[in-house]
């Protein structure tokens, strides 16, 4: 079946358009809004979701509007858009380094975000505000000092993994080492920190995820036809008119803002970023990074997981970074057997 459709304008401009992938960032959307209002509806005041929407547009009553719009609708919109920027942040890291495990996991941007957050912590007894100010740093260095120690006449893929692995090994120890001299209470709230959580977001932290996607989603989507061209090889990209240096340092500079901003709103959440591409991808059945099929997967991922945290273990709830750092676990296992009976391992 073909799934590929190329529409011409009068002009004599031809867009093409892929059937199925826009089928999918479509259901990926409206998968994302359900789980956001069924979520939105749980708590200990369970709200239905018609009452839901309602309130949403201002047609509910006053007590259904304040535990909305004040108390749960914040979480969800950071849920939505810290699951959005890492699974964007992830598509754009893979597709740079041409490696499937080339995410913000697997090259320490969490372990550098965590450091940049716990010497906050630790040495500086800094609060909120100034804790996610130290993750945003944090991450920020880290990803300039892997540019700059993967950088020989250009980035290429197989060296940035090896240094990220590198410098997120050096990064685990020295978190190791910055919670083994703080005091209990520090170690605590630092540990809460690292695991991933979207308990007690607020507006605060809305409006700067928000802006960071508002600007750099449609940046990336405009240059998704020469990322996409990379893929050729240096070359051919040359030949076609890419400046492909230029073009990886600016995407790489976004998924390094859009990963640190998330982390620094949500803590190292794991394995979103890793797997939101490759379900993306799998869904679609499309060649190329497919960022908007990725950002849609990571949104939904992120709710889904927050559901979970919150109603499958009863009255007990599980920080969201333990339910994704689960899951993501299962699927790499369900990978592996996959690849192995395939015969690629």
């Amino acid at each position: 079946m073909k799934t590929t459709r190329v529409l011409r304008t009068p002009g004599g401009l031809s867009i093409r358009l892929d059937v199925r992938a826009l089928v999918v960032v479509a259901l990926l959307l409206l998968a994302a809004l359900t789980a956001s209002v069924v979520l939105i509806g749980t708590g200990d005041f369970p709200i239905p979701p018609a009452d839901v929407l309602k309130s949403l547009v201002g047609d509910g009553n006053a007590g259904q509007e304040f535990i909305i719009n004040e108390l749960r609708l914040p979480r969800v919109l950071v849920g939505l858009l810290v699951g959005a920027s890492l699974g964007l942040g992830g598509a754009l890291f893979q597709a740079i380094s041409r490696n499937p495990l080339g995410s913000p996991d697997v090259l320490g941007l969490g372990q550098g975000a965590a450091a940049g957050a716990l010497i906050v912590i630790v040495l500086m007894n800094g609060d909120a505000a100034e804790v996610t100010v130290g993750a945003l740093l944090g991450g920020l260095v880290t990803g300039l000092a892997i540019y700059l120690l993967a950088w020989k006449r250009g980035v290429h893929g197989y060296r940035l993994v090896l240094v990220g692995i590198g410098v997120a090994a050096m990064l685990t120890a020295l978190n190791s080492y910055l919670l083994t001299i703080s005091d209990l209470t520090d170690a605590a709230s630092a540990v809460v920190w690292m695991t991933g959580s979207l308990d007690g977001r607020d507006w605060e932290q809305v409006w700067p995820l928000l802006g960071l996607c508002a600007v750099f989603v449609p940046l990336v989507l405009a240059n998704a036809r020469g990322l996409r061209m990379t893929e050729m090889g240096d070359d051919v990209s040359y030949a076609l008119g890419v400046r492909v240096e230029r073009l990886r340092m600016m995407l790489l500079v976004v998924a390094v803002l859009l990963t640190a901003t998330a982390t620094a709103a949500a803590g190292p959440i794991s394995f979103v970023a890793l797997t939101a591409p490759q379900l993306a991808r799998r869904l679609t059945r499309s060649p190329g990074p497919n960022l908007l099929a990725s950002l849609c997967m990571g949104a939904t991922l992120l709710v889904a997981a927050d559901w979970i945290s919150q109603r499958a273990f009863g009255a007990g709830q599980l920080p969201v970074g333990v339910v994704t750092g689960a899951l993501g676990g299962v699927y790499l296992l369900w990978l592996l057997v996959i690849e192995r009976k395939a015969g690629r391992i």
